[in-house]
C-alpha cells in the first residue's frame, strides 16, 4: 500500500480554559486526577494516540492551555473526543473553547507536490 492510499495521521490542537473547579484543587491533586480519572479512560477506550500540553494562560485570558492531540487516524480521534467527554476533564476540570483538527501538509498529499517546510538555523 503506497503512502497516498493510507489515512494521514490527525492533529488536534484542543483549545481549553482551567474551570474554577480545577484551579481549587492541588497541584498533586492535580496530577492525580489527570492520572486516575483521565489517562485510565483513554489508555481503555483508544489506541495510537499522543499528546502534548503547551500552557498560555500567561498570554491569554481566553484560552489556559491548548493540548495537542496526535491520533494515527481519524477513528483513533473519535474514539479519543468520546472517551475524554466520558470524564470530569471534559466542562467539568476544563472548558473546551476550541478544536482545531487536521493533517499535516493535506494539501501536498491532496496535490501530490512536495511539503513546502522552512529550517531556521
Amino acid at each position: 500500500m503506497s503512502i497516498e492510499e493510507t489515512e494521514p495521521p490527525v492533529t488536534a490542537f484542543m483549545l481549553v480554559k482551567t474551570t474554577p473547579e480545577w484551579l481549587a484543587l492541588t497541584v498533586q491533586e492535580r496530577v492525580d486526577a489527570f492520572t486516575t480519572q483521565v489517562l485510565p479512560v483513554i489508555k481503555a477506550r483508544t489506541t495510537g494516540v499522543r499528546s502534548r500540553f503547551y500552557d498560555t494562560e500567561f498570554y491569554s485570558a481566553r484560552v489556559t492551555d491548548v493540548w495537542v492531540w496526535e491520533a494515527e487516524s481519524h477513528h483513533a480521534y473519535r474514539l479519543l473526543i468520546d472517551a475524554l467527554r466520558e470524564t470530569p476533564f471534559w466542562d467539568r476540570y476544563f472548558e473546551v473553547v476550541d478544536l482545531l483538527v487536521g493533517t499535516e501538509n493535506g494539501y501536498a498529499r491532496t496535490y501530490g507536490v512536495e511539503a513546502v517546510t522552512t529550517i531556521a538555523t
